[in-house]
């Protein structure tokens, strides 16, 4: 390991990240390379759809890639865990959307964050002007994603092994993954190929996991090893995993597996892979009510213009899933720490899983699944699927809010919206789907809210 990194530009390189400072809320960033030799892996058998399989090392080859750490400054503020997430490179270089969405509760509760470069697109990304800093990343070198596996495991040992550096003298306790869409699918191939090898990580945060069959074992310029179309979570692991699902992810749904000791599955609906939130008022977010009173005021004021450049056919999804994520990571870290596993959550309602219809209330939202007041106290129609306009757009959902007339059908006036909304949000908490502090800033933006005629 080297660093802190220090040159180029300064700053690491990345996207979908967070763009307050860092000390406003107590925390600082740096950057570190990791340097070695990591193994491609070849199965000793079949590989099966129930994710059973039995690897071994094949291949060996060097890599040079780099981590991204945002740490507490005040050590005694640091609760011991360290969310280790696997950067996301569908967008052609590393994005950290876990970080994103999860920020505000990592902060407030002193988690440490270590973001890894371990697919090659982002690593290439990262040396390439003029979105990457050629200087500063010139040494870094990707042997190919076959080998990323292996480089994960190598991110994750670092921050137990090597803490004095990479966490500046921060002790973890417990070590945890984390993964969104290609890079849950990533995590999926990850625990049933070599998590039973490894035996690294603590517990695995799969979010979004769009991509049935997992990703593959093993590709160019290696031999092929793709998985099957359709793959399961192996369930004799003795390994806490939590998967998180949105309405998008369709093809999580012919993943489905049963709830274990040590697996939870929850589908959260009013959701879409990506939303408002991710692309826009995530960045700024250091845990004000300013920020969920606008996350609020778009679900009345939605826009199909998330981005400057970015236009979808419909206005995309404002739903909640910022704050069942960070409930998520709360359950999860604390199933790690004293055993007690998340509660478990009922799935979202299909008429028909392919092609994929879901059921819906007379709302028009998606009945079943995970409820948080935006579905049950609603003031618009949420969705995970059906908008158009640029390619990306099929995974940012839709809202569509109500009129002022539905809106007083359904609560007469203001006083019944704040009643029903306040009964909904409750409810999440009670359920475990919501924590106390969301539910908060939650109940007092619904308080303020003017928008249901008064009589």
């Amino acid at each position: 390991m080297t660093g802190p990194v220090t040159g180029g530009n300064g700053v690491p390189v990345l996207y979908s990240n967070t763009t307050f400072d860092l000390k406003a809320v107590g925390y600082r960033q740096s950057e570190y390379f990791l340097q070695g030799t990591a193994n491609a892996y070849s199965p000793t058998a079949p590989l099966t759809a129930d994710g059973k399989w039995t690897v071994t090392p094949s291949s060996q080859a060097p890599y040079q890639t780099r981590v991204v750490v945002n740490r507490p400054i005040d050590e005694r503020a640091f609760n011991g865990t360290v969310v280790v997430e696997w950067l996301n490179v569908t967008g052609g270089a590393d994005a950290s959307p876990d970080w994103m969405h999860l920020h505000t509760e990592l902060v407030r509760r002193g988690y440490a964050w270590v973001g890894v470069s371990a697919q090659a697109d982002g690593l290439n990304a990262l040396k390439t002007a003029p979105l990457g800093d050629p200087v500063r990343y010139a040494a870094l070198a990707h042997p190919g994603d076959s080998y990323s596996y292996d480089m994960f495991s190598q991110a994750g040992r670092a921050v137990r092994d090597d803490a004095g550096q990479l966490l500046d003298g921060l002790v973890p306790q417990r070590v945890i993954a984390a993964g969104e869409s290609q890079s849950a699918a990533r995590l999926s191939t990850y625990l049933d190929a070599v998590h039973p090898l490894a035996n690294v990580y603590d517990g695995f945060l799969v979010h979004s996991l769009i991509i049935p069959g997992g990703a593959p074992l093993s590709q160019s310029p290696l031999p092929d090893v793709p998985t099957p179309l359709t793959t399961r979570i192996r369930d004799d692991l003795d390994t806490p995993v939590l998967v998180v699902q949105t309405e998008t992810d369709a093809g999580g749904l012919l993943a489905r597996r049963p709830d274990s000791a040590v697996y939870r599955l929850w589908e959260v609906a009013g959701t879409a892979h990506f939303d408002l939130y991710g692309l826009r008022q995530g960045a700024s977010d250091t845990g004000n009510l300013q920020t969920v009173a606008d996350w609020f005021d778009s679900l009345r004021h939605p826009t199909n213009q998330p981005l400057p450049d970015f236009t979808c056919d419909l206005p995309i999804n404002s739903g909640p899933q910022t704050f069942v994520l960070r409930a998520a990571m709360a359950s999860l870290n604390r199933w790690v720490a004293t055993g007690t596993p998340p509660a478990e959550a009922p799935r979202l309602k299909t008429n028909s899983v392919q092609p994929l219809e879901y059921a819906v209330d007379a709302n028009g939202n998606v009945l079943g699944g995970i409820r948080t007041p935006a579905v049950d106290a609603p003031v618009a129609k949420l969705g995970g699927l059906g908008n158009g306009g640029s390619q990306a757009c099929q995974f940012f959902g839709s809202t569509e809010p109500f009129s002022a007339e539905k809106l007083t059908a359904l609560y007469r006036d203001h006083r019944g919206f704040v009643a029903a909304w306040n009964r909904a949000t409750l409810s999440a908490v009670a359920a475990g789907y919501l924590l106390p502090e969301d539910a908060k800033d939650l109940l007092a933006v619904a308080a303020q809210s003017r928008f249901v005629e008064s009589r």
